[in-house]
């Protein structure tokens, strides 16, 4: 089978090219970055070179988010739900699994619950629902989207952006939320995740996720209703150093009997990027089961 490097997908009458990395082979194995200002399938990567001796796995970014230019679009659930659905028919055959990291666990249950063949299993990293500043606020307040629209304007919009993506910021971000060491995340590594703020474009999915616009779901309830109508085993795994409010609605999840949970002994929100190892051996028992009857 041809390795794919990118895919096509038209969205309100643009086309968007979204960056893919295929690699392996044998059972196909999904895999789907978090939706941050600083993620992009290679996050995705040391994961996948620990999965990819027994599996076809395929990472892609997200539409509005990568490396690459990315249209100034509105983007909406809708239509990263629509990328999704597309994406899933792309690859054909019905996935042995799909992982989704963060912000996109709830995208990949909403696609399960309307498409129950998608995958055989399921595996979410660190699990969330909710953007950043309805996380710290503890739920949706009418400004948030007045700072999206002010993000967007043309002039200023740029340079409210730069500011929250300053070097300083986001090392205060991922060190109180998404890294365990402050010293993984330095150095090449910064540099890298500057490259994903600095494209151009980057602005519009970015203040859509901060900001809660790209929630998929409203609220906890909503997210466990989707968990329990995916119809496939679930298995969740994420870090003892969680942040404190992203950690209750894990925890919530791990409530629910048809989620099985592992809890690492180390590891905040990106917990599969620092610590590939400790995330494949937790995922390899669960996606080489038996398949389930029925």
């Amino acid at each position: 089978m041809a390795e794919l490097k990118e895919m096509s997908w038209s969205w309100k009458g643009q086309e968007v090219v979204i960056g893919v990395d295929d690699a392996g082979g044998g059972r196909l194995l999904l895999l789907l970055p978090a939706l941050s200002s600083i993620s992009t399938r290679a996050e995705m990567h040391p994961l996948m070179e620990r999965l990819q001796s027994r599996f076809r796995v395929v990472a892609l970014d997200w539409p509005g988010f990568g490396t690459a230019p990315r249209p100034g679009l509105r983007w909406t659930p809708d239509a990263l739900s629509a990328f999704l659905d597309h994406a899933i028919e792309v690859l054909g055959a019905q996935a042995e699994g799909i992982i989704a990291a963060g912000h996109a666990a709830s995208y990949l249950l909403y696609h399960a619950a309307h498409h129950p063949r998608a995958a055989k299993r399921i595996v979410l990293l660190a699990p969330t629902w909710r953007g950043p500043l309805p996380t710290m606020m503890g739920g949706d307040r009418p400004f948030f989207e007045k700072v999206r629209r002010m993000i967007e304007l043309p002039v200023v919009g740029p340079l409210l952006y730069r500011l929250n993506v300053s070097s300083f910021v986001i090392r205060h971000m991922v060190v109180g939320h998404v890294y365990s060491d402050p010293a993984w995340f330095s150095g090449e590594r910064l540099r890298e995740k500057r490259r994903v703020v600095e494209a151009k474009g980057a602005r519009f999915a970015s203040a859509g996720f901060v900001t809660g616009g790209l929630d998929r779901v409203s609220g906890r309830a909503a997210f466990l209703d989707l968990a329990q109508c995916a119809g496939v085993p679930i298995l969740q795994v994420y870090g003892r150093e969680t942040p404190r409010r992203s950690l209750a609605e894990m925890e919530a999840l791990a409530e629910l009997p048809c989620v099985r949970t592992v809890r690492l002994g180390r590891g905040k929100l990106s917990v599969y990027e620092e610590f590939p190892d400790d995330i494949a051996s937790a995922i390899l028992p669960f996606l080489e089961e038996p398949p389930p009857r029925g």
